[in-house]
């Protein structure tokens, strides 16, 4: 463990809720359940090992497609252990930021994002970065929005909008104070992005696990970290 190089920023696919409720003849809400556990235990435990930025895929645009009664579950979950998740942050010096388009809550749930912002706004420890209702191609569509005002602000003033550069547009994006992912992690054995960070995983590191998300713990963590150390990080260099 100590020579352990530790990634600052960390993103994390929690994928496989579903079919680990399935293996033990439950309903897919128990599964879900239990991954609001296995995340509520790793938080404090990222932070320890000294991770700066932890970024997790709670609830994706697509989610909306699911059952009525699977998204209300979800929406039920969210609700009870946010009260938990502000006294897990409280006890670990946590901050806690949101990201995504809230608008499309409840306004009880949207209450409870903005009360665990501003409650753990000034917590120096973990980032602890949650992705709600939240889709990497609807961000970049709501970053390029606003940066369209900026650029038709350039031009009124004249300036060399060739000069605006890739930084000048990641600003807009939700996690304009968040670095990009040196590690992304994805459970339950699935190949692919889905839709998350997609701008900003340009660079990131992939490590896969077939581990369902319910049971990844420290262990399975640092073990990820480890297949990270092992990677060469050449940035398109030689």
């Amino acid at each position: 463990m100590n020579d352990l190089h530790i990634p600052e920023s960390v993103a994390i696919i929690m994928d496989g809720n579903g079919r680990w409720a399935k293996k033990r003849g439950l309903p897919r809400t128990m599964g879900h359940k239990e991954g609001c556990k296995a995340i509520e235990a790793l938080v404090p435990e990222a932070g320890k090992l000294g991770i700066k930025y932890l970024t997790v895929y709670a609830f994706s645009t697509e989610n909306w497609k699911r059952s009525e009664e699977e998204v209300t579950g979800l929406m039920n979950l969210f609700r009870y252990y946010a009260m938990r998740l502000l006294k897990n942050a409280r006890e670990n010096n946590v901050r806690i930021r949101m990201i995504g388009d809230r608008s499309r809550f409840p306004k009880d749930i949207i209450d409870s994002i903005n009360k665990l912002e501003e409650e753990t706004r000034d917590n120096t420890g973990l980032n602890f970065v949650v992705a709600a209702n939240y889709g990497g191609r609807d961000e970049i569509r709501r970053a390029a929005m606003k940066y369209r005002d900026e650029v038709l602000r350039a031009k009124e003033l004249g300036t060399d909008i060739s000069e605006l550069s890739e930084a000048d547009f990641a600003k807009y994006l939700d996690t304009a104070e968040v670095p990009d992912p040196d590690l992304l992690i994805r459970t339950s054995g699935e190949l692919r992005l889905s839709n998350f960070l997609i701008w900003q995983c340009a660079y990131s590191e992939i490590v896969i696990t077939d581990t369902l998300w319910p049971d990844f713990n420290k262990d399975e963590l640092v073990k990820c970290i480890e297949e990270y150390n092992k990677r060469n990080r050449r940035f398109g260099g030689v």
